[in-house]
């Protein structure tokens, strides 16, 4: 008999190791299918909300950030690119990429959870950041892959255009803050089981499973 299990994914389209952790905790479900019957919510937090809408050169983040160059954070990128080719992801990042704002693509995911097509709208908005180097703040390419997924072209487009959900994301965001995160991702199980970062599929099969086995 399984165990219906809430997850809270709370994450930023923009993060590398949300998609590393998204992509474990996938494989982990498939794992412990035997005793979890999983719902999964993906929650909104932006690391860069300050980013303008034209985005920021990601050389620049280093240097504001972490006080460091292109170079400098080498080592850095090349540990997360290992893992995400790990999972199967390919990270794409050079001095010319730039890191957009994603408030837009999370009030897109907002609508995408009410239609059912969520957790594909998030792995196409990964590979079109990370792997595509596309910018998933404007409006056109927020519509396309929404529609790569399934939804609705001239849904996705009234959605961005009349500025919808950006309450209810705001609101979720300040919520999850409120109640100590501070960085992503979070994985929130039940509503009382923390596991922070990208973990490993066998990190979070481990904790289903105990969670799974209580009354």
């Amino acid at each position: 008999m399984t165990k219906n299990v809430q997850i809270d994914f709370v994450s930023d389209v923009v993060c590398p190791w949300c998609v590393i952790g998204l992509r474990e905790l996938e494989r982990a479900l498939a794992r412990v299918a035997d005793v979890i019957q999983p719902t999964i919510h993906l929650q909104p937090y932006e690391l860069n909300p300050s980013i303008p809408a034209e985005g920021q050169a990601i050389v620049d983040i280093y240097k504001q950030k972490f006080g460091k160059t292109f170079d400098q954070m080498a080592a850095g990128r090349e540990g997360v690119r290992a893992r995400a080719n790990d999972v199967g992801f390919k990270i794409v990042v050079n001095e010319q990429t730039r890191i957009p704002n994603t408030f837009n693509a999370h009030r897109l995911l907002h609508w995408a959870e009410l239609k059912g097509k969520q957790i594909a709208l998030k792995h196409a908005l990964f590979t079109a950041h990370f792997t595509e180097g596309r910018n998933i703040a404007d409006h056109e390419v927020l519509i396309e892959r929404a529609t790569s997924v399934g939804l609705d072209s001239d849904e996705a487009r009234k959605v961005l255009a009349d500025g919808l959900y950006g309450e209810e994301v705001k609101a979720a965001e300040q919520m999850w803050q409120s109640s100590g995160i501070n960085s992503v991702p979070a994985i929130v199980i039940n509503r009382k089981h923390l596991i922070s970062g990208g973990q490993t599929a066998a990190v979070f099969e481990a904790t289903l499973r105990k969670i799974a086995a209580e009354t």
